[in-house]
């Protein structure tokens, strides 16, 4: 491979230096942001990352400011990128840095992997970005661009072709270029080498793609069996009283835990959405509600999960009432104006935005 690999590697680096994207983390190579950005980027597009990036460095812009923070300020200015364990391992991994690491990134693979949150791919960008260390890093980017530059015709995800990919990139990386190298792998599956419609027109590499030389480009990366989008309905409601609004707080091992968010739940087989979401209040909190209306209904998309969230308005029909927390581990009573203030899960915070968007004054009547 060594003729070839010296042409795909200066092929590449000429192509990274002439064409590189100007993004907030590369300007300094801070080990601190190269952590935080590819914790962020994970299951987030590029664009949206950069936005909160910027946002959180303003608000954050060292480790210990991170470790210093609340986990419930770490979750608001997370709002929205969801996969909220990312933010809550990142606060983790902060502490444990700050604690044992005099607040700094260590730069050593090993040490990188027993932090929270930080899996292979994570550890081997921010051995190779931040501090240099020739460590090949494989994510779903360059592993298409070595089955399409190597014609791989089994599943790219299957063990066999997993370990083989790892492999052919470890022989790819040239020796104290991999800062380079591994960033130019990514910018050539982010922006030429792409899942659909490639532009092999543009590619550095395109002579030697041997896909592109039989013609199976879009054959490839071979893809596994994909899985089907499965329909989840769910139902919840706002409720006021006496001027306020109740909120509780997510239980801490949840996929959402430490959110905030309005009771509710999935509807059961055959149940009417109304009417789930006064059985989710009974057996959530104990209190007993009336549907006053419908709001609107949002529709969110996780994974390969398709949610479709009914969202009401409701009254309590007892004011004697003592609240029973059954899927919660706190619950508050706040100003409508306050609730700007708590991080909820996607599905949630689109219905707040729907209010905000349509200047509905919906507190005014419930609240009465």
């Amino acid at each position: 491979m060594g003729n070839l690999a010296a042409t795909l590697q200066h092929r590449l680096l000429v192509w990274f230096h002439q064409t590189r994207r100007d993004l907030p983390w590369r300007r300094t190579y801070d080990p601190y942001h190269i952590w935080l950005s590819e914790i962020m980027l994970q299951q987030t597009q590029m664009d949206r990352g950069i936005a909160y990036f910027q946002r959180w460095i303003a608000r954050f812009p060292d480790l210990p400011s991170v470790a210093a923070a609340s986990e419930q300020e770490i979750l608001k200015y997370w709002e929205g990128l969801g996969y909220y364990a990312r933010a809550r391992n990142l606060h983790r991994a902060a502490r444990i840095m700050v604690e044992h690491h005099g607040g700094q990134i260590p730069c050593d693979y090993a040490m990188l992997r027993t932090l929270p949150g930080v899996g292979p791919y994570t550890a081997a960008a921010i051995a190779s970005i931040a501090c240099g260390l020739d460590i090949p890093v494989v994510d779903a980017n360059v592993a298409r661009i070595i089955a399409r530059l190597y014609d791989l015709a089994e599943p790219v995800k299957s063990k066999g072709c997993r370990t083989r990919i790892e492999n052919l990139a470890g022989a790819l990386l040239p020796a104290g270029r991999a800062r380079s190298f591994n960033q130019a792998m990514m910018d050539l599956g982010g922006l030429v080498c792409t899942p659909k419609n490639p532009a092999c027109g543009r590619c550095p590499v395109a002579e030697s793609c041997l896909a592109r030389l039989r013609g199976t480009v879009a054959d490839r990366p071979v893809a596994s069996g994909r899985k089907e989008t499965v329909l989840i309905e769910m139902a919840t409601a706002i409720l006021c009283h006496e001027g306020k609004v109740f909120i509780q707080q997510r239980l801490a091992d949840d996929i959402w835990g430490g959110l905030w968010e309005f009771p509710g739940g999935r509807l059961e087989d055959g149940e009417a959405a109304e009417d789930a979401v006064v059985r989710e209040y009974r057996e959530e909190t104990g209190m007993n509600i009336a549907v006053c209306g419908r709001i609107t209904t949002v529709t969110h998309f996780y994974t390969r999960y398709k949610v479709v969230l009914h969202c009401f308005s409701c009254r309590l029909t007892d004011d004697r009432f003592a609240i029973r927390l059954e899927a919660a581990q706190a619950c508050r009573w706040v100003f409508p104006e306050e609730l700007a203030q708590y991080a909820f899960p996607a599905g949630h915070r689109k219905l707040l935005d729907h209010l905000a968007a349509t200047r509905e004054d919906f507190f005014t009547g419930p609240c009465r």
